[in-house]
Order: C-alpha cells, then structure tokens, then sequence
C-alpha cells in the first residue's frame, strides 16, 4: 500500500466533511516544474458546497492547500473540475439594435 501524500489527504478530508456524496470524489495530483496540481471532481449537487457563496469556500481550501504544501516545501494549486452537462449558457453575444433618431420619431408618431 502507497503511503498518501500529505496535500491529497487533507484535501480528502476536507471536501468528504463538506459534500452529501463523499464517494463520488475523485482527485488527480500531478507534479511538475510549476509545483503541484491537484483535480477535483465531486458530484454535480454538491459543486455549490465546494464553491461557497461567492466562492469563499474554495478560496478558502486553496489558502489552507497552500500552507500545507509550503510546510513539504511545494506549491500546491487546486482546480475544480466542473460536473459533465452543468455549463451555465451564455449571454447573448449579439446587440440590440439601435434605432435612428428618424426611427425612433417615426415609432413615436400615431
């Protein structure tokens, strides 16, 4: 059995106290030149318990991240993987149109 590292199980424990569906967690950790990257995958209902209002929650659990890797001298960043089919649709990209001062006189007119 592979010993953990540090960063991963206090992530672990962390995120399975915050989520109503701790086995659908999934964490990568990867190492490279830049320091470490950890992946987070959690179930689609409890992204908003990960999240936090305004995203406090997950600033907060990146800053604890941070000192428990600077204390193994890494650096370490999280990225939260958003659920498959949960993209927020986007605006509208195109503008309304805008009337001349001709048309908007002709619209006003009875």
């Amino acid at each position: 059995m592979t010993q953990q590292e540090p960063d991963v199980v206090f992530l672990e424990y962390v995120v399975k106290a915050l989520v109503d569906h701790p086995s659908d967690i999934k964490l990568t950790r990867v190492v490279d030149e830049m320091g470490v990257l950890i992946s987070l995958d959690v179930n689609p209902g409890d992204m908003g318990k990960i999240i936090g209002r305004t995203g406090n929650t997950a600033k907060a659990i990146r800053t604890l991240l941070r000192v428990v890797g600077m204390k193994n001298n890494a650096r370490v960043n999280l990225k939260i993987n958003e659920p498959e089919g949960n993209k927020t649709p986007s605006a509208p990209t195109s503008t309304p149109k805008t009337k001349t001062i001709d048309e908007a006189i002709d619209s006003m007119r009875i």
